[in-house]
């Protein structure tokens, strides 16, 4: 017989999945962009001028793969590459690239927004609460702040000075080893 917390983590799978696939419809029915480039759009949106790698990085491709997606988003005059100090070169979204990523979160928030039409205020705020602790322990075992929100609409998601819970859990993982190394400074000073 399964107890209450499977048949609760069978719902949770079962609705995680049904999101997904809505999700992974969303880009191909804004664009023609594969999740990735809709991602690493969206990425730029938030924050232009990081590398081919580092967009990679945050989008979950190789460096390769990396390469061969900016150089599609290029040709379809989406992003540009532009030389900055030395070496670097930042990757930066066109105009069209920019209107793209709004049409891509307006269709994204389309679709999660409308996920929640069944449910009352109260029951959305509950939901809300419950969703920060879920984050919270979920980026505390992928550690990637950057991964976790590469689709995020970043203005929605902190609106009325709300914290992001994945970047309150970014914030606190960084924290800690600066804490850890004061404390043994503070160990060393008493002991030495």
């Amino acid at each position: 017989m399964h107890d209450e917390r499977e048949r609760v983590a069978n719902l949770l799978g079962a609705t995680a999945l049904a999101i997904t696939d809505d999700l992974l419809g969303a880009p191909a029915a804004a664009s023609r962009l594969s999740m990735s480039a809709a991602a690493a759009l969206i990425v730029l949106r938030a924050g232009p001028g990081v590398s081919v790698t580092e967009l990679g990085r945050r989008v979950g491709l190789t460096q390769s793969a990396a390469v061969r997606m900016v150089d599609g988003l290029e040709r379809d005059a989406l992003v540009e590459r532009r030389r900055g100090i030395g070496n670097w070169t930042g990757v930066h979204p066109t105009a069209k690239g920019r209107r793209t990523a709004d049409r891509l979160l307006t269709s994204r928030t389309s679709q999660l927004t409308g996920v929640l039409d069944g449910l009352g205020e109260t029951e959305v705020r509950d939901l809300g609460a419950l969703l920060a602790k879920l984050l919270d322990g979920l980026y505390q075992g992928s550690g990637s702040a950057d991964r976790m929100c590469r689709l995020c609409d970043r203005t929605a998601c902190t609106p009325d000075g709300v914290e992001c819970p994945v970047g309150a859990a970014d914030r606190a993982a960084a924290a800690q080893p600066a804490a850890r190394a004061a404390a043994e400074d503070g160990a060393r000073t008493d002991h030495g």
